[in-house]
C-alpha cells in the first residue's frame, strides 16, 4: 500500500504498466534490504511479448528483473566471461532468481501457480501437477506458429465455468479431465524420447495429441469461435493447432514439423493475419534466463533499448 501511494497507483489498479511499476519497486527495495543496496543503474525494459494474452509476459519481466537486480547487488555472480556472447547462472543461483521472480509475480497476480516464472528461469519444458513443478530433461526444441486471436478473456471466469461443468456433470467431465492428463503424460514420453531417437514419426503423434486435446478443451467450455477458426485455417495447410493459456480467445499454437515447407508456413501466416490475428514463428523448449553481451544482441533489440 505504501508503494502504491508512493508511485501514485490507485488501489485496485490493474493496468500492466502500474503493476509492472509496483513489482519493480517492491523487488528493488526488498532485494536491497536483504543483500545490500542496489547501485544506481538505468533499467530499460523491452519486450516482443504482448501483455494480457496468456503468454507469461509478466513472468518474463519478473525473471529478468530479479536476475538483473540480484546481479548488480552481488547476490549472484556475473557469469559472462570475456569473449563469451551469452552465459547462464548456476543451478543454485537460478533457484534464487526464480524465488524472487515468484515474489514479483505475486505482486502482479496475487496467487500465481509459479509455472510461468519457473519456465522463464530454467527454460525447456516442465511438468506441473498438483502444485509440484518438475523440469523435464532432454526435450527437443519445437518450431511453432504462435497466434494471438486478440480476443480478450478472463481466466477467472473461464476457470469458474469449468468448475461449474464438473460439479454439474461429474460422470461426464471427470473422464475428460483424466483423458487430458493421459495426453499430457503420453506427450511427455514422446518429447523425452525425441532427442535420443530423432524420428519424423514422432511429429504425427504430437499432431494427434494437439487435435484430441483441442477437442477436449472445447468440451470443457474453454474454446472460442476465434480458436476454431484458427484451427480451421491451419488445417487447410495441413498443420495442427490448439489453444494455449486459459482459452476463451487469447492465443493458439501450431506445430511446425521439420519437413514443413517455408511456403506453407508463409501461406498459413498470411491467412491467419487476414482473419485479424497476429502471428509469429517461434520456438518452444528454448533456454531460460540468460545474460547476453551487447555484441550478441540483434540490431532490432539494440535499437529498441537505445531509443528507450
Amino acid at each position: 500500500d505504501a508503494l502504491r501511494e508512493f508511485a501514485g497507483i490507485a488501489a485496485g489498479a490493474s493496468a500492466p504498466e502500474s503493476l509492472a511499476t509496483l513489482a519493480f519497486l517492491y523487488m528493488c527495495l526488498a532485494i536491497s534490504a536483504k543483500y545490500g543496496d542496489v547501485p544506481s543503474v538505468d533499467i530499460v525494459v523491452w519486450s516482443e511479448l504482448p501483455t494480457g494474452a496468456g503468454l507469461g509476459s509478466s513472468a518474463a519481466y519478473a525473471v529478468c528483473l530479479a536476475a538483473a537486480l540480484l546481479m548488480v547487488c552481488g547476490a549472484i555472480s556475473c557469469p559472462l566471461q570475456e569473449g563469451e556472447s551469452t552465459a547462464r547462472w548456476t543451478e543454485e543461483e537460478l533457484t534464487l532468481i526464480n524465488s524472487w521472480a515468484f515474489r514479483g509475480e505475486r505482486v502482479i497476480h496475487g496467487n500465481p501457480s509459479g509455472v510461468d516464472n519457473a519456465v522463464g528461469t530454467w527454460g525447456g519444458a516442465l511438468r506441473y501437477q498438483a502444485g509440484k513443478i518438475t523440469p523435464l530433461k532432454r526435450v527437443p526444441t519445437l518450431r511453432i506458429l504462435l497466434t494471438n486471436t486478440k480476443v480478450p478473456r478472463s481466466t477467472k471466469v473461464l476457470v469458474a465455468g469449468v468448475k461449474e461443468k464438473i460439479l454439474k456433470f461429474p460422470a461426464i467431465m471427470n473422464p475428460v479431465l483424466d483423458s487430458i492428463d493421459a495426453i499430457s503424460q503420453e506427450c511427455q514420453s514422446v518429447l523425452e524420447a525425441m532427442p535420443a531417437n530423432p524420428s519424423p514419426e514422432h511429429y504425427p503423434v504430437l499432431e494427434e495429441f494437439f487435435d484430441i486435446n483441442q477437442h477436449h478443451l472445447n468440451v470443457l467450455g474453454v474454446g472460442h469461435p476465434s480458436l476454431d477458426r484458427l484451427c480451421q485455417v491451419t488445417a487447410s495447410h495441413s498443420l495442427h493447432s490448439k489453444l494455449t493459456g486459459a482459452g476463451g480467445g487469447g492465443c493458439g499454437i501450431t506445430l511446425l514439423p521439420p519437413d514443413t515447407s517455408p511456403l506453407a508456413v508463409e501461406a498459413a501466416k498470411q491467412d491467419l493475419c487476414a482473419c485479424g490475428f497476429e502471428c509469429w514463428e517461434t520456438k518452444i523448449g528454448a533456454p531460460g534466463v540468460t545474460l547476453h553481451s551487447c555484441s550478441s544482441l540483434s540490431a532490432q533489440v539494440l535499437h529498441a533499448l537505445t531509443q528507450s
